[in-house]
């Protein structure tokens, strides 16, 4: 096994403690949101690993109320954006205000905007400006942001779980690669099966709803993370990714077809990405390590947005799922 210093006998304890709260947390979102599991897997996949998550799917798949959800489940403080066309980077970041002072003296004071939360929801992101999309550039990667010159650290954990509209849709601008990378995850959500849909009607159209317990702290999300951190990983799951990842780059790959089907593939992010969640799905589910299984059922989530087809592929019919797919099929 890979990594790390710690010996199975000293994680297995904390592996045992912790993902039986996870697993109490993920069935108190799934009371809330009908058919959506895989869904709310991936989200909290995001969430223990660290990362930024992209949900994209039409209007009214829940999408708003699953961020709400967790907020609530695992204590956090959350804040919601709605993303518009005329959205500045002020109203997200915050500003600066020129004050005056009993004394007659002016100084600036900064006032925080709504990023400065523990789980920011971007609602429609792709409806903003790229100039308003930017503004979360740094604050997503550096957990900080940059006003009048100074810099402000955002609190700890900081997570973006920003939703998507599907591009096709009018009033929409494609979000840039740089800030595509940056989201750990993107999550196609669907509709629910007729049996969930059931389940919502009578939930969610009658005199009350059932309140959403509190199942973890922010401190306990933090814990989880560094303990995603410390699982070992297996030199087949390491070279399972590393030979998925480097397949899908056209410069690089080894099978047949893929360079023609590819313009740009995933880059050294996509990698980290994956051991990243193969962990946080291996913890998630109780499990010591992660196993081939986990880069599968992750393969999608993490490169479908990390690469871009060729014109005469999409002219095709072709998708990046079925080119995901073929890059998988030699591991199995």
């Amino acid at each position: 096994m890979h990594n790390f210093s710690d010996t199975a006998e000293q994680i297995l304890p904390e592996i045992e403690r912790i993902g039986g709260r996870l697993g109490a947390a993920r069935e108190a979102v799934g009371r809330s949101i009908f058919g959506q599991d895989t869904v709310i897997e991936e989200t909290l996949i995001t969430l223990l690993a660290g990362g930024h998550a992209l949900l994209v799917g039409v209007p009214g798949l829940a999408k708003t109320k699953l961020v709400e959800t967790l907020a609530r489940v695992l204590g956090l403080d959350a804040r919601r954006v709605q993303f518009t066309p005329d959205l500045m980077p002020a109203d997200i970041t915050g500003s600066e205000v020129l004050e005056e002072t009993d004394g007659g003296r002016r100084s600036f004071r900064f006032i925080p905007g709504p990023i400065f939360c523990q789980l920011m929801m971007a609602d429609e992101v792709n409806r903003a400006s790229p100039r308003t999309q930017s503004a979360l550039l740094q604050a997503m990667q550096e957990r900080q942001v940059s006003v009048g010159g100074q810099r402000h650290d955002l609190p700890a954990p900081f997570h973006v779980l920003a939703t998507q509209n599907p591009l096709e849709q009018e009033g929409t601008y494609p979000l840039p690669e740089a800030q595509l990378d940056r989201f750990l995850l993107q999550i196609d959500v669907g509709y629910p099966d007729r049996e969930a849909e059931r389940r919502m009607l009578f939930a969610t159209t009658g005199a009350t709803e059932d309140a959403v317990p509190t199942v973890l702290t922010a401190a306990d999300l933090l814990a989880a993370q560094r303990l995603v951190r410390r699982l070992p990983v297996g030199d087949s799951v390491v070279e399972a990714i590393l030979t998925l990842v480097r397949n899908g780059r056209p410069e690089e790959t080894g099978i047949d077809g893929i360079a023609g089907l590819v313009a740009w593939g995933p880059g050294p992010r996509a990698s980290q990405a994956l051991m990243l969640a193969v962990r946080a799905r291996a913890l998630l589910q109780g499990r010591l390590a992660p196993s081939l299984e986990d880069v599968f059922a992750l393969a999608a989530p993490v490169l479908r947005h990390r690469m871009a087809l060729t014109f005469a592929a999409r002219a095709d019919g072709v998708t990046v799922t079925d080119v995901i797919a073929r890059l998988a099929d030699p591991l199995k």
